[in-house]
């Protein structure tokens, strides 16, 4: 079966479209988002701007180099942003998660493509727009700069993980990451869910797939995690933060 990979941005049929059911004041992820510091007859007044799209595994939001349109907010769901290089390799430079905004960069396109890693809801604003409403609200300003502030740490890690760590140091600091992650949105859990595959982690930390299944397989048998359907069980925890933090 074919997927439909072109970008809601490009393609109206990329993606299904409606108004939000509920309020803004009832979303899932706004006590999680920038939108957490605005009282709700700001939120009603951002309503307005807002529509939401559904995302079936394999389309994208936008892909690298369109036109920078819109901004997003991931309600439910996962998302792998890759970057095509010159030489026609695939980099995953990250996922976003629930609570995540997208498109808020300055440049005029986008520098990545943000594809769904499985069914994916989202809150999508006109550029323009919100960029008006942030002018207006100083405090949503500041939870920008909150983000933004969040967002480069994420991105040092990943400089870090891209280091001078072993494979396995990569792999133990990448699942206590995506946990801390999904503890932000609520999901504080032991198993940590790994909504992208093996191929997309290994292209995350720079490492064959080869390498990732070997190493996860390894601490499974070190009973440090185990492997379960669709993502892993964190059983000794110490023991991978110490090598995380090696």
């Amino acid at each position: 079966m074919l997927v439909d990979t072109r970008s809601c941005e490009s393609s109206a049929h990329a993606c299904s479209h409606k108004r939000s059911e509920d309020g803004c004041a009832d979303c899932k992820v706004r006590l999680i988002s920038v939108c957490s510091v605005l009282a709700l007859a700001e939120l009603e007044e951002l309503e307005l701007l807002s529509q939401h799209l559904s995302f079936e595994k394999g389309q994208a939001l936008f892909g690298q180099g369109e036109a920078a349109n819109s901004v997003y907010n991931v309600i439910e769901g996962a998302l792998r942003l890759t970057r095509l290089l010159p030489d026609g390799r695939r980099q995953v430079m990250g996922f976003a998660l629930p609570g995540d905004f997208l498109g808020l960069a300055l440049q005029e396109r986008h520098s990545v493509s943000a594809e769904a890693l499985g069914p994916v809801k989202t809150c999508r604003f006109g550029r323009h727009d919100f960029a008006a409403v942030v002018e207006a609200k100083p405090h949503l300003l500041r939870s920008l700069h909150e983000r933004a502030g969040y967002e480069l740490n994420l991105a040092q890690d990943q400089m870090l993980l891209l280091g001078r760590r072993t494979a396995e140091e990569k792999v133990a600091a990448f699942l206590l990451s995506l946990r801390d992650r999904f503890a932000r949105t609520g999901r504080c859990s032991v198993t940590v869910e790994l909504p992208m595959g093996r191929q997309d982690v290994a292209d995350y930390l720079g490492l064959t797939i080869e390498t990732v299944s070997r190493i996860l397989s390894r601490l499974d048998r070190a009973h440090t995690i185990l492997v379960v359907p669709g993502g892993v069980r964190l059983l000794d925890q110490d023991r991978l933060r110490r090598l995380a933090a090696s």
